[in-house]
Parts: structure tokens; C-alpha cells; sequence
């Protein structure tokens, strides 16, 4: 059905690389997502009427608000596909995170409006009489729920939509919720106990809950979440594949939105070559990156002295210091100036926000190792803070 629906409202839909056929894609689901909650509201009104139960009712206003949430949705994608201009040069893609905040912050408020509702049925109680109707609709609306869960799902993966995953999430919670108040329905009908207002008190904090957990995952790439270590792990593995790259470090990436990744990285090459050729290299990394992986990529060059024995003796001298101090610990950019006194080592040391021990610690404790092993060196440390860890 969703290869169906898509052929029909979305021209070239396969090709979701495109920003606009991307919006296309996420409207479409807004699009779903309202007329089917629509519907749902009203029927879920009318069986919670019938049936006199505030559990259903509940039910029938997350609805509505799945609804609002569906039309909060589609104003992000036609948001986020506008293109670039002079005050927002890195394109308007965030709307997206924004809208799916906005989804995650109105399914918290419907949970406590929920949990209220419910709490006050417990405290003064009314008689429920779920009939063939109420059971039919709540039956129905658990089918439809599925379908919504498993479409949104479906689009929010081919388009990588934090917003559609959120809506799929939500639907998911839907299901479980009616299924909650259906259960609760018919016991409390065949033993004759009134389960209603507590079962939409479970309703209503499995809702809360779900809403608190998708405000996390959603306001993690707003606060500049760092990059999942599946990207740092390609980004670093094309850049080594090329002819020349020694190594890589300083790797930063800033997610502006989905399709709107920009990133920057240092790249070691042998200082003995050609530079015109290194730049070369550097200008093919940049196209290529963009061209095949829809990454804005900006590449500084530092050149390694690989031919200088001391340059080497003494790289991996403080190689095996700092990893002695804390394995995850690296260094780069090591440079050798001597002196008619001492010889300066200078060079920047990579630390992991995971290390506990201090940054001045940890230039004492290189300091007095490599002063122990030769006393004519004297270091010269910059303190790096791995943003996006590169495995060393």
C-alpha cells in the first residue's frame, strides 16, 4: 500500500536524494496521518458516547491530537525544503527536528490532560456498558493504527525523517492503548468491575512516558548530538582509500538537517611530496564526498616529515606515553623545533570526553615522562577534544 500510495502522489518517488521529492514524501504521510485520525477521532467520539467511557474518550482526543500532530508535521517539511538564502546560507532542513519536537512535546501535554481525566473517574466513578459497537470501532481503530505505524515507519526510513520515525512511534503507542482500554472493556463488562478510569490512567502514562522519550531524540541533534560512529567510521575509511592519506584526525560534523551534513578534517600526507599533487588529492576528496555522499566536506592539509628518524623516534615515544596514561588518548601534528638548549616537541593530544583525568594532568604527567626518558626535550602540548572519535 505504501508503494502504491506513493506512485500515485509522488512523481519520481524513488529518487529521495531530490529535496523536493523528499518533501513530497513527507507531506504525503502528513497528509495520511490527518484524514486517518480524523476519522478515528469521530468514530472513537461516538463509541465513547455510547459506551460512557472516559478511557475510550481519552483514546478519541490522543486521536485529534495525532491529527494536530500530522498537520505540526507537514508545515515542517514544506519548512524544511525551502532552499538557502542570505540570512540561512546552510538551508532550513532543522524545521524538520523542530516539528518533530513540537509532535513529542504535544503528545506529553495530551498524556497529562489524559492522566487527568482518568484520575477524576477513578475518584467519582460512572457506569461504562461497552456494547458490539464500541468494541467494533476500538477493534477497527487498532487495524488502521497498524497500517499508519508500519506507513509512516516505512516513508520516515526511505527519507531518513526523524519527524515520520516520532509519527510511527506514536501510532505504535496508539495501538497499545486502544488494545488497553479494549481489554479493559471487556472484563470489566464479564466480571463486573470498572476498570475504565485506571486503564486510562495506564493509558495515559505509557503516553507520557513515549512522549518524554522522543523529546529526547528529538532535541538531541538541536543541542549538536555527536555523529553516530557508523558515519565517522565511512567518513575516515574513504578519506584513507585515497592514494597519499597517511591519516586523519579532527574530524567535526554538523548536521543541519537531514541531506545537509557539513563536516571538516585534518588529513596527514608526506611532507617529501609533491604539494601540488597532495592538493590535488585534497581537491578530488571534497568533489568526491559531495558527489557520492551528499557531504559538504572541507579538507586541511598537514604534511608528515616520514623520511626524519628522530621525528619518528620521538612520535612514538609519546605514543606510548599517553596511551600508558589512558589508551583512548592520541596525538598528531608533531612537530620538532631544536635548540641550542633544549628541542621543543610540539603537538596536539586527542582526549575523549570519557577521560576523567584533567587536562593539566595530563600535560604534567607527558611532561615528566618524556623529561625521565630524555631531558633535552621539552613539550609543547595543545589539548584536542574529540568531537567525532576517530579509532587510532
Amino acid at each position: 500500500m505504501t508503494e502504491l500510495l506513493l506512485k500515485i502522489f509522488v512523481k519520481d518517488y524513488k529518487n529521495i536524494e531530490n529535496q523536493a521529492v523528499r518533501t513530497k514524501c513527507g507531506s504525503l504521510s502528513g497528509w495520511v496521518g490527518i484524514f486517518c485520525n480524523v476519522i478515528l477521532f469521530i468514530a472513537k467520539i461516538v463509541a465513547g458516547l455510547l459506551a460512557g467511557s472516559v478511557s475510550i474518550m481519552a483514546d478519541a482526543i490522543n486521536n485529534l491530537s495525532d491529527a494536530s500532530a500530522s498537520l505540526i508535521s507537514l508545515f515542517g517539511f514544506k519548512l524544511s525544503g525551502k532552499p538557502a538564502d542570505k540570512e540561512h546560507p546552510y538551508g532550513h532542513a532543522r524545521f524538520e527536528y523542530l516539528a518533530a519536537l513540537v509532535v513529542s512535546i504535544l503528545i506529553c501535554v495530551i498524556g497529562v490532560e489524559i492522566f487527568r481525566s482518568c484520575l477524576d473517574k477513578i475518584l467519582k466513578p460512572v457506569e461504562t456498558d461497552f456494547g458490539i459497537v464500541a468494541v467494533s470501532i476500538l477493534i477497527g481503530s487498532v487495524v488502521m493504527k497498524l497500517w499508519m505505524m508500519f506507513f509512516a515507519r516505512n516513508i520516515g526510513k526511505r527519507i531518513n525523517s526523524k519527524t515520520l520515525i516520532a509519527t510511527a512511534m506514536d501510532s505504535r503507542n496508539d495501538v497499545i492503548a486502544t488494545l488497553a482500554v479494549l481489554a479493559g472493556g471487556i472484563i470489566s463488562r464479564i466480571y463486573q468491575i470498572n476498570l475504565d478510569g485506571y486503564i486510562g490512567l495506564g493509558v495515559a502514562l505509557f503516553i507520557l512516558y513515549s512522549g518524554f522519550m522522543l523529546v529526547k531524540d528529538t532535541l538531541d541533534p538541536l543541542l549538536g548530538k555527536a555523529p553516530e560512529e557508523e558515519l565517522v567510521n565511512s567518513i575516515q575509511d574513504k578519506i584513507l582509500s585515497y592514494e597519499g592519506v597517511l591519516g586523519t584526525h579532527d574530524l567535526l560534523v554538523h548536521d543541519y538537517g537531514p541531506g545537509r551534513i557539513f563536516a571538516s578534517v585534518h588529513i596527514e600526507m608526506a611532507a617529501e611530496e609533491d604539494v601540488l599533487k597532495s592538493h590535488d588529492i585534497i581537491d578530488n576528496i571534497e568533489r568526491e564526498f559531495y558527489e557520492q555522499e551528499g557531504i559538504h566536506l572541507i579538507v586541511h592539509y598537514d604534511p608528515i616529515v616520514t623520511n626524519d628518524r628522530e621525528v619518528d623516534d620521538a612520535r612514538s615515544l609519546i605514543m606510548n606515553i599517553v596511551k600508558e596514561i589512558h589508551p583512548t588518548l592520541s596525538i598528531h601534528d608533531l612537530r620538532i623545533v631544536p635548540g641550542p638548549t633544549h628541542t621543543n616537541l610540539i603537538f596536539d593530544c586527542v582526549v575523549p570526553f570519557e577521560v576523567e583525568i584533567s587536562h593539566a594532568e595530563i600535560k604534567d604527567k607527558i611532561k615528566d615522562s618524556v623529561k625521565k626518558i630524555d631531558a633535552k626535550y621539552f613539550c609543547v602540548i595543545t589539548i584536542d577534544m574529540s568531537y567525532a572519535p576517530i579509532p587510532q
